[in-house]
Parts: C-alpha cells; structure tokens; sequence
C-alpha cells in the first residue's frame, strides 16, 4: 500500500524513472498502473521498456520431467533463449480442482507430444496447480 500511495502522488504526471522501476518489479501491472494513475497504457509500456525493464522468464528447476517450467518476472534476467523452431502455443484447461479435470491436462500433453514428434515448438499455457504436482 505504501508504494501505491508514492505511485498515486502522481496521477496523470510522468512517474520518475525509479518509482516505475520499483513498482514493476513489485508486481503492478502496466494495467493497472496505468488506471491508478490515469494514464494510457501505452505509456507506461513505452517508457518502462525505454528504461531497460521488460519482462524476462526463468527456468523452474524440475527433476526427471519431460517439460521445463518457467515463470515471468521482472526482478533477473532472462534465461529462455527463443529459437527459430515454428511454435504452437497450447491453452490448458486449469484451473481445476485438485482431482478433477486431468482429462483436459491429458489431452494438452498429448497434443504436445504430438507436435514435437512433428518437429514443432510446443508452449503450453496452463493454470492448473495440479499438473505442477503430478510432474507435467
């Protein structure tokens, strides 16, 4: 709430370079800075990206699975290298209750599966907490 109150200080002003940087690696959104702040989103995008802050994706350490995991932030660097390979991005069924359907999990690992042995880049896009434990 604190940092909000330093952000709102400037509603419809240009926030100063640090506050923009502080507020992205906290976890406000473009979006939603640009409303408290009564801005277009754009310009908050264009100058955040101007000052070097974009977002980067880490790989999550996952012992004997056959997928790698990664997470967006803006506080490291960036650890995915983006090949040339045609991709298929993959739109997973969750969120899910715990035990309930594993059928739409199912169904996007096989179709990953299929696409791979096609020779193409598959990313699935899934926000189902179950799949993280049953090793995806």
């Amino acid at each position: 709430m604190d940092l909000e109150e330093k952000i709102l200080a400037y509603k419809g002003k240009d926030v100063p370079d640090q506050l923009l940087i502080k507020a992205k690696e906290d976890g406000f959104s473009d979006k939603y800075l640009a409303q408290i702040l009564d801005v277009p989103e754009e310009n908050i995008r264009n100058k955040r990206i101007a000052l070097g802050k974009e977002e980067a994706w880490c790989t999550v350490p996952v012992s004997g699975a056959d997928a790698a995991y990664y997470y967006s932030t803006y506080n490291a660097p960036n650890e995915v290298k983006v090949s040339d390979r045609q991709k298929v991005m993959i739109l997973g069924g969750g969120p899910n209750r715990i035990g309930q359907g594993i059928e739409f999990d199912y169904t996007c690992v096989h179709a990953a599966f299929t696409l791979r042995d096609e020779g193409i880049e598959t990313i699935m896009v899934n926000c189902n907490p179950e799949t993280v434990s049953t090793g995806l």
